[in-house]
C-alpha cells in the first residue's frame, strides 16, 4: 500500500491533501508531513484532505488526533475534508467527528 501527501494553499489556509492508503505502514508519511505543516503554520487551520484516499484504519485516526491536539496547543486547529460516505460514517461511529471537525469541502 502507498500514500501521497501533497502540501498546498487554498485562499491562504494550508491543505494536506492525501492519496492512497492510510495504515501502519503508511502512517510515518501522514506524520511527518502534518508535523511539519504544523510547524511552518503555527496558530493556523490545517485542512487534512481525505477525498483520495481510499482506507483509514485506526492507528491513522490516532495520527489525525495527536496532530490536531498539537495544533490546539499552538492555538490553531485540523479540519477534516471528505466526501466519502463510508469515511464520514466511521467518523460517527467511531466518535471522530466530535473531536475533529469533519466537512464535505474545505472552507471559506
Amino acid at each position: 500500500m502507498s500514500l501521497r501527501a501533497e502540501v498546498s494553499e487554498v485562499v491562504g489556509q494550508p491543505v494536506v491533501s492525501l492519496t492512497g492508503s492510510v495504515d501502519l505502514s503508511t502512517v510515518p508519511t501522514l506524520q511527518n508531513t502534518l508535523a511539519r505543516v504544523l510547524v511552518e503554520h503555527p496558530g493556523e487551520v490545517v485542512a487534512v484532505d481525505l477525498d483520495g484516499v481510499d482506507a483509514l484504519d485506526d492507528i491513522g485516526l490516532g495520527v489525525l488526533l495527536g496532530a490536531a491536539g498539537r495544533a490546539r496547543v499552538n492555538r490553531g486547529d485540523i479540519v477534516i475534508v471528505c466526501r466519502s460516505d463510508k469515511l464520514r460514517q466511521r467518523f460517527t461511529v467511531t466518535g471522530f467527528d466530535r473531536a475533529i471537525t469533519v466537512t464535505s469541502s474545505l472552507p471559506p
